[in-house]
């Protein structure tokens, strides 16, 4: 049955080009009755009457780019319970939280039957290549660290939450099991549960009470993933007294519907519990190396998004999963699902993603890197005009812009992609970076990318330590402005040590800009500030009560909010400044 989705896309692929023009004559065949459409369009226009090549012509022209501001009055009027064809001629009655909402303001977006649909198909398609590459056996188990967010219903009735928790509350989620013969190893109740510690709790008791059953481990994001394993280095004694008497801790889960619903599938176990606690001591004295293939014997692999902003986190889940394969997760976004992993085999740090023509409608924006210039534009791309998917150069950077079946017109995403090649007709992407700026102080341009490169390199001095997490903030109160990288450490460091990751971190910003600012003192030192073990944590918990979902959190790798600023200045028990530029 999985062959056929595979079929199905090496079909479109071949004929990505046409494919795209039949995807966005539906898109517009569907919703050119919307009003932000017709206020582009115009009343009159017959879209069936138009050519193929035409139409692509005429929306391109007629309508503009758009950013999510410029949509933003249309959704809130949606929210607020306006329920004339606005944005899409059907109602929309779901809004999905973006998961960039760990930033300032949440960004809503429309979520209708179209995104559980292709959700479905993507996890399908993905599961397909996966299983060519991984077999595994039909009616085995996954160990999914899953959450949902708790949702809550806008002014005029709309019912709001990410979008993953939309989803695992679909029938498309029923379906994705039935259909990739995969289970997920815990009840809807612990999914659902709504406390996020709780629930990792269930879902690696669950989850080590059918361990010899487990296919794979997942997540979203590679962040739950080691979120979980660290958690589980402080709860393993408990887990296995549990699963030793068939019993729940009382103390620990207190959710009355979790609590009916685990303990309704474990039994007393003594055997089991007995060969995890003497494994679990043995992986104590390993810094838990290899943990997930010890307690998982038939794990093929774990799967998540491990791109982006998620790649800091490799290192530590390489270490918990040992021998066992990592593969990167497919390629999207709360707005749209866009690319899918057809090499399941290759790192994580080498994976492309082929672009799924019927999904959306995709054009590219052309970018090109500033040659260092002196202007203070809050950007470092010059851009050409969009090009349709079957125009891309491989080798060329783009910034990607939808046009989606639920109400994005020529959206721009904000992501850098490189194309790498095609498959058949399709392009294959690479994740440079969200466009974005994220530090600057006046002439210095540096995005995420550059930030993540200098934490790495200030991070291999380390030696036996490990980096847990990272965030920065531009101080621009104290003159000279500087940069702020704060770092959470496991282990012992000495203070030499630190001072030297903060040189290095300093002298490896190679924007040019940066570099001339800091020579000549228009910039300070960099700062290098080390908080206590467990500030990332009281981060994670500021964004989930502020109803964010574990499943779909990201470490704001540069902030300024106020609340967190604060929380890491509390949290903060060294200093260090760079000397990299003093003159000698």
């Amino acid at each position: 049955m999985e062959e056929n989705m595979i079929d199905w896309f090496e079909g479109v692929s071949e004929n990505a080009g046409a494919v795209q023009t039949e995807t966005l004559r539906r898109i517009l065949e569907q919703n050119h009755g919307a009003e932000y459409l017709k206020k582009w369009l115009g009343e009159e226009i017959k879209i069936e009457e138009i050519e193929d090549g035409a139409l692509e012509n005429l929306y391109t022209s007629l309508v503009p780019l758009a950013s999510h501001a410029d949509l933003e009055p249309y959704i809130q009027r949606i929210a607020d319970g306006d329920t004339s064809p606005v944005l899409t001629q059907q109602a929309i009655t779901l809004l999905s939280l973006s998961s960039g909402t760990t930033e300032g303001r949440q960004k809503f977006v429309p979520f209708t039957r179209h995104s559980s649909q292709t959700t479905l198909q993507i996890f399908r398609l993905a599961a397909a290549y996966r299983s060519r590459a991984y077999p595994i056996k039909e009616g085995g188990r996954i160990l999914e660290f899953i959450y949902s967010s708790k949702q809550f219903k806008t002014k005029g009735g709309l019912t709001v939450g990410t979008a993953t928790t939309h989803y695992y509350a679909s029938e498309e989620f029923k379906i994705k099991q039935e259909k990739t013969k995969s289970f997920t190893s815990s009840p809807e109740e612990v999914i659902s549960g709504g406390d996020y510690k709780q629930t990792t709790y269930c879902h690696l008791l669950l989850g080590l009470f059918f361990s010899n059953e487990v296919e794979f481990i997942t997540s979203t994001f590679a962040y739950s993933i080691v979120q979980a394993f660290a958690a589980f280095e402080e709860l393993w004694k408990e887990i296995c007294k549990d699963i030793r008497n068939g019993a729940l801790s009382s103390r620990l889960i207190t959710i009355p519907k979790m609590r009916k619903a685990v303990l309704d599938i474990i039994s007393p176990n003594p055997t089991l519990a007995a060969e995890i606690e003497s494994e679990c001591r043995d992986l104590e004295t390993l810094n838990w190396y290899g943990v997930i293939q010890k307690l998982w014997p038939n794990a093929k692999y774990v799967y998540s998004i491990m791109t982006g902003s998620m790649q800091p986190y490799l290192k530590k889940l390489r270490h918990y999963a040992g021998q066992v394969t990592l593969v990167s997760a497919d390629y999207g976004s709360t707005e749209s699902w866009i690319g899918v992993n057809l090499d399941p085999s290759f790192p994580p740090e080498n994976v492309t993603f082929a672009v799924i023509p019927t999904f959306s409608y995709f054009e590219f924006i052309p970018v090109h890197r500033r040659k260092q210039d002196w202007s203070s534009s809050n950007d470092d791309f010059i851009e050409d005009d969009p090009v349709p998917l079957c125009q891309v150069k491989v080798g060329q950077e783009y910034e990607i812009v939808l046009t989606t079946f639920t109400g994005l017109y020529r959206y721009r995403l904000g992501d850098v992609v490189e194309v790498t090649g095609f498959h058949r007709g399709t392009p294959k992407l690479n994740f440079i970076c969200r466009r974005k700026l994220i530090l600057t102080v006046n002439i210095d341009k540096n995005t995420e990318k550059d930030l993540q490169l200098v934490v790495e390199r200030g991070a291999q001095l380390l030696g036996r330590a490990d980096l847990v997490d990272f965030t920065s903030c531009a101080d621009v109160v104290n003159q000279p402005g500087h940069y702020v990288i704060y770092w959470e450490i496991k282990g012992e460091v000495e203070e030499a040590v630190l001072g030297e990751c903060c040189r290095e971190m300093d002298a490896s910003f190679a924007d040019h800009g940066y570099v001339v600012s800091r020579r000549t003192n228009s910039i300070g030192p960099l700062e290098l500030c080390i908080v206590e073990r467990g500030t990332f944590r009281k981060i994670l918990e500021h964004f989930i009560g502020n109803g964010a979902a574990l499943s779909q959190f990201k470490t704001p790798r540069c902030t300024s909010d106020k609340v967190l600023l604060r929380i890491l200045d509390l949290c903060t028990i060294k200093r260090f400044y760079s000397t990299a530029y003093e003159q000698h």
